[in-house]
């Protein structure tokens, strides 16, 4: 016990006033609390490349990627929970820099929608959430955020809801995260109505969430593989780096290293398909509308697989003509992911945006707009273009 003691004290953990007498530090727990949680962060690190039977030096670790800087791009090799409520997970994720990174992040569906050896991009997320800039304004001189007064704010018109949204679940989502933010202590439940709401409300619930990792977003680059993406006959994360004028810098170690590979295969399988062609001294010239024909080929071939499933004809969407139908599900491709759009007659694919998801299962219309977007009578136009 002394010497555990004499331990902590090497740390500022614990102080020996007269012997035989310890005081030990008010931080000693938090502090011990963040060395348990980074041990298993790296359990996790290691974990996640033995399953690929792959090893790094413990050098190469970075814990808490994505909150600052460059963004992290690389190939996602494992997730898990982080907390008992479910609402934090955190990503490994081995980067093209060569690095291994640990990203925490809060945004649960798509961390459940994006797969194991798939391409994503985890970067920072910098602004304030929508509902604790609403619960800042409503509080603001009364000190005070009364839910029945948001919910009369929104029958007056003064306060609008998201589309299709329900005004009691609206004003229901502020009350949860106010719950959550109670148990931090950032604020005070009065009563069943009122919650006392501190002038520093907004610094604070950004640093609550900056210290459960919410500063971190992740986007889904490619849901396929490097394997699966060189031979796909549709337009890949790897097509997009090859006619980019700014590819991402890679390391020639690591995953950086196999992302070059995976360039060299896949130039010399669009060289195979036709889509590109190498000149006498090894310039290798693709055509100017390579990923539009790379997608339009993968669209033919996945709608007129989906036609003989579901005994419904499949009809490709061209600039000028209207999409209407009820939108009944997505599909992940190699390029990119797309909604299902079917009537009665027949069905269409057209590339999926976050808006439309509130709309699923109803139906929707919009028109196909020159350069692949779409104009949706949903209060806002998406533009769809790669």
């Amino acid at each position: 016990r002394i010497g555990r003691l004499q331990t902590l004290e090497r740390y500022g953990l614990a102080r020996e006033g007269e012997l035989g007498v310890w005081t030990l530090s008010e931080r000693l727990e938090p502090v011990m609390r963040e060395l348990g949680e980074r041990g298993d962060i790296i359990k996790a690190m290691h974990r996640a490349l033995e399953r690929r039977g792959e090893e790094r030096a413990a050098g190469s670790f970075v814990i808490g990627s994505g909150t600052e800087g460059e963004p992290v791009v690389g190939r996602l090799i494992g997730k898990r929970l982080i907390d008992e409520l479910g609402d934090r997970i955190g990503l490994v994720i081995d980067g093209v820099d060569g690095r291994v990174h640990h990203v925490e992040i809060g945004e649960i569906d798509i961390a459940k929608e994006a797969r194991i050896g798939g391409i994503v991009q985890a970067g920072r997320k910098p602004d304030l959430r929508p509902a604790d800039r609403a619960i800042a304004e409503l509080s603001h001189g009364l000190g005070e955020y009364r839910p029945s007064y948001h919910r009369k704010l929104i029958d007056f018109g003064d306060v609008h809801l998201p589309r299709g949204a329900d005004a009691d679940a609206f004003v229901a989502s502020h009350v949860r995260r106010l719950e959550a933010l109670r148990r931090a202590g950032i604020v005070e439940r009065l009563g069943a109505d009122r919650w006392l709401i501190p002038d520093d409300f907004e610094q604070r619930a950004l640093a609550y969430d900056a210290r459960r990792g919410r500063q971190a977003n992740m986007r889904i680059l490619s849901n396929y593989d490097l394997d699966q993406q060189v031979t796909s006959d549709g337009a890949t994360w790897l097509d997009r780096q090859l006619v980019s004028r700014n590819r991402i810098a890679r390391a020639r170690v690591g995953f950086g290293e196999e992302v070059t590979k995976a360039l060299e295969a896949r130039t010399d399988e669009l060289i195979r398909q036709g889509h590109a062609s190498r000149t006498p001294d090894g310039v290798v010239r693709a055509r100017a509308d390579l990923l539009a024909t790379l997608q339009r080929n993968e669209l033919e071939r996945r709608g007129a697989e989906l036609a003989k499933e579901y005994n419904l004809p499949f009809h490709m969407a061209e600039a000028g003509e209207q999409v209407q139908g009820k939108f009944s599900g997505t599909l992940q491709l190699a390029s990119g992911k797309f909604a299902m759009i079917e009537n009665a007659f027949e069905f269409q694919l057209v590339p999926w945006r976050p808006a439309i998801d509130e709309h699923l299962g109803r139906e929707i219309t919009g028109m196909i707009r020159d350069g692949g977007g779409i104009e949706w009578r949903l209060g806002r136009v998406l533009g769809l273009g790669l």
